[in-house]
């Protein structure tokens, strides 16, 4: 247990973040199932309404939103369809600032529709274009970090690994993030691993880390070794891996690796939570916290997203509640 300094959280409407990233809407169809299907052994589902909810790195947006960051600027791409209208539709309604939300003709908004009957997910489809991004697209995108990134606290990369984030869009902005003394943190891809040198922190689940590492995923294996490897190689200040059950797992330059139990009481959707760890970690950063502290809030953000249904986000008032049921 660690005392936590409140005022960190009352910082964070004082933090401006930029998120730059593959932007995804998902889409969400809910029903009631009360019987299988005679034409193949699946239930039929009720459809009793949809919603819609920013998601990937505009999920990214929507945490850092939801706990009221004085400003967030979502930097990504998006293709000239509803799907595209209907995701900037929704972060402008959620004060994110989508001057940075660019359009390329050919491409589709990446969609994902999830069906979901009495809190289960059923099924889920995909709807997306993967291939890299044009050249005049990463140059509109870089371009657009570089005029705006000194004005922010910290700088989030949310990789998702539909074409947006490539080395192109990577080098250069890292590189005059860098120059500028910005936080850079990262949730990370396996391809692209390379690419994240020199940046403050990244977040991988525990298998990404362990095919970055070169180490085979499987029960068991040591955390720690495998993120004393990664920081070598990227130059971190510091590593959190996330291990969903079994907590996380934080390593900082010249410091013992620390574990942090999952605080998650019912876990009914995981969908969205590292998108949810990534924005409160970063933003506790940019208020301040050390990393250790910024894990902790983030630990307790996981856990609350983890009992919603859906791509979901943390308020203040339920940040709050956990801090004082945990750290109280």
């Amino acid at each position: 247990m660690i005392n936590i300094d409140k005022r960190i959280i009352d910082n964070f409407k004082k933090a401006r973040i930029l998120v730059i990233g593959d932007l995804i809407l998902d889409k969400f169809i809910w029903g009631n199932v009360d019987r299988i299907s005679p034409e193949a052994p699946v239930p039929v589902v009720y459809q009793v309404r949809e919603s819609y909810m920013p998601g990937g790195a505009s999920n990214v947006t929507n945490n850092l939103s939801s706990l009221k960051a004085k400003e967030v600027l979502m930097v990504g791409l998006i293709g000239r369809d509803s799907e595209g209208r209907r995701l900037k539709a929704e972060l402008k309604k959620r004060g994110v600032n989508i001057s940075g939300v660019f359009t390329e003709g050919a491409r589709q908004t990446t969609l994902k529709t999830r069906i979901i009957a009495h809190h289960q997910q059923v099924v889920r489809l995909d709807h997306e274009t993967t291939a890299p991004i044009k050249k005049e697209s990463v140059k509109r995108i870089v371009n657009f970090v570089k005029r705006h990134v000194e004005r922010c606290d910290a700088i989030i990369i949310e990789d998702y690994g539909k074409g947006v984030i490539d080395p192109g869009v990577l080098e250069p902005i890292i590189a005059f993030a860098r120059s500028k003394k910005k936080i850079i943190t990262v949730d990370p891809k396996e391809d692209h691993f390379k690419s994240y040198k020199n940046v403050t922190t990244i977040t991988p689940n525990l298998k990404e880390a362990c095919e970055a590492s070169g180490q085979k995923f499987k029960k068991g294996v040591d955390v720690s070794k495998i993120g004393k490897l990664l920081m070598s190689r990227l130059n971190l200040k510091a590593l959190l891996i996330t291990m969903g059950d079994e907590g996380m797992q934080l390593m900082q330059r010249g410091k013992k690796s620390q574990h942090i139990p999952t605080l998650a009481q019912e876990v009914f959707d995981v969908s969205g939570a590292g998108d949810t760890v990534i924005a409160v970690f970063t933003l506790a950063l940019a208020c301040g916290a050390d990393f250790m502290t910024a894990a902790h809030l983030a630990n307790i953000c996981a856990g609350i997203v983890v009992g919603k249904v859906g791509v979901a986000t943390v308020s203040l008032n339920e940040l709050s509640k956990g801090l004082n049921k945990y750290h109280g």
